[in-house]
């Protein structure tokens, strides 16, 4: 019977992508997102879905003079635009701009399954061939506008982190880490490029992103590697070394894993003054759209996270065996709660930028928006307050929004976030192919006059 309800769902769906629109069906929200935040989310039961809710905001990008809306005291205009899916940004020490036009790299789903997927990705603006290429960005006036482009990086392999340690840039591939060496202006890496780990990107590989922290003391790097699936139901062994952050020795080469147990992190960064860093994590699907929040922690050494058994600090997951109830009492509850379903990619920390109060002391998060959620969540960029013991608190205040429209349509999707040589934030858009440039009312011009 469940088998004949999902195919009927699969004919569903087939017949309106060939029609060329999208309904929305499954679980429905019982409590507005808001609750599903902060340091003590609202969870509710558990709603097991035999098919995942769909509900796909579907692309419609910015028109000329266009783009979201800025929270009260901000003003957001355009960095850079004409990009192919941009995604994560490491601004260099001169204060260039690097930034991964990346998507993923080609689907192996097969079958009906494989082409319902590819055309929803497509519908939602991440469907296009990966352009793996890190692009150069320089504004040289510092008036919070391009001046110059260049194809820094290309023929990479769905690159997405980056780091840079003295003279040498890290950067990793879905499946490998690299370094190149680097001198300080120049306008293209044309060298090889030494291979400093390989990273499991086996098939499928829904979660293909891999970001880059370098350690303080440039002895190591972390690497964000998310699941291959959603709750481990293609089979533990195509999970090694995944749903965790690994940690590389530079020296050696020698990879381990640092934290675990988180089903699909990615963007990670220093809290400043401290040696504490920490990362934003996509959860579960398919528990209803309540459920799982998606959240903010801290990662610490040996720590465990709970995926795929449990969530949320020992919740067990009902639908994945052996529940290893045992294992609960060494896993870590996460710090904070983003809202369920809401996909954060990336995180930076305002602290020392110019942004100015009351954003000035905290984690600027994108969440990058639902695809199965109704209603849709995300699809904007959160400010995190942290308190003077260095602990997020209260609730996310939206500092960037309006990248949805009231049918429905996703004019752009905030993906990753970097603060500019003049303490802007910088939000890439993927499905906008632009760079978004947000500052404190005045800031822009100030630093224009003081040249």
């Amino acid at each position: 019977m469940l088998k004949h309800i999902r195919n009927i769902a699969i004919l569903l769906i087939i017949l309106g992508v060939g029609a060329g629109f999208y309904f929305t069906r499954g679980d429905t929200a019982r409590l507005p997102l808001e609750a599903t935040t902060g340091v003590e989310p609202a969870l509710t039961n558990v709603r097991k879905e035999t098919f995942p809710t769909i509900n796909i905001a579907k692309a419609e990008p910015w028109g000329e003079g266009e783009g979201p809306v800025a929270a009260d005291g901000l003003v957001v205009e355009r960095f850079a635009d004409g990009l192919d899916h941009p995604r994560s940004m490491f601004r260099l020490p001169n204060g260039d701009v690097l930034v991964a036009e990346t998507n993923s790299p080609p689907r192996t789903n097969s079958g009906i399954e494989g082409w319902i997927m590819r055309n929803l990705m497509s519908k939602a603006g991440a469907g296009t061939e990966s352009a793996n290429r890190i692009t150069l960005l320089r504004d040289s006036d510092q008036d919070g506008t391009v001046d110059e482009k260049f194809a820094f990086m290309e023929n990479l392999n769905s690159p997405f982190g980056m780091a840079l340690i003295d003279d040498t840039l890290y950067v990793a591939n879905t499946d490998a880490v690299y370094a190149y060496p680097y001198t300080e202006g120049v306008t293209k890496i044309t060298a090889k490029g030494r291979k400093v780990a390989n990273l499991n990107a086996k098939a499928p590989n829904n979660h293909w992103t891999r970001d880059l922290l370098a350690s303080k003391d440039g002895k190591y790097l972390y690497v964000s590697v998310g699941s291959n699936s959603n709750i481990g139901e293609n089979g533990m062994e195509l999970e090694k070394q995944r749903a965790a952050i690994l940690q590389v020795e530079l020296a050696t080469n020698n990879k381990i894993i640092y934290a675990a147990g988180m089903r699909n992190p990615v963007g990670m960064a220093y809290l400043p003054g401290t040696d504490k860093f920490y990362t934003v994590v996509n959860e579960r699907d398919m528990l209803g759209s309540d459920m799982v929040p998606d959240y903010l922690t801290e990662v610490r050494w040996g720590a465990h996270y709970g995926w795929p058994w449990h969530f949320w600090g020992g919740h067990v997951d009902p639908r994945v065996d052996p529940k290893n109830l045992d294992h609960r009492q060494y896993e870590r509850r996460p710090d904070y709660a983003l809202g369920a379903h809401v996909a954060p990619l990336g995180i930076a920390f305002s602290h020392g930028q110019a942004l100015g109060a009351p954003f000035d002391t905290g984690a600027v998060v994108p969440r990058h928006g639902s695809w199965n959620r109704q209603p849709l969540a995300g699809y904007d960029v959160v400010y995190v307050n942290f308190s003077q013991r260095g602990e997020p608190e209260g609730k996310p205040v939206t500092i960037l929004s309006g990248f949805t429209t009231e049918d429905g349509r996703a004019r752009g999707r905030p993906t990753m976030v970097a603060f500019d040589q003049t303490g802007a934030v910088l939000v890439s858009d993927d499905v906008g192919g632009i760079i978004w440039r947000v500052s404190r009312k005045g800031a822009a011009k100030a630093a224009v006059a003081a040249e």
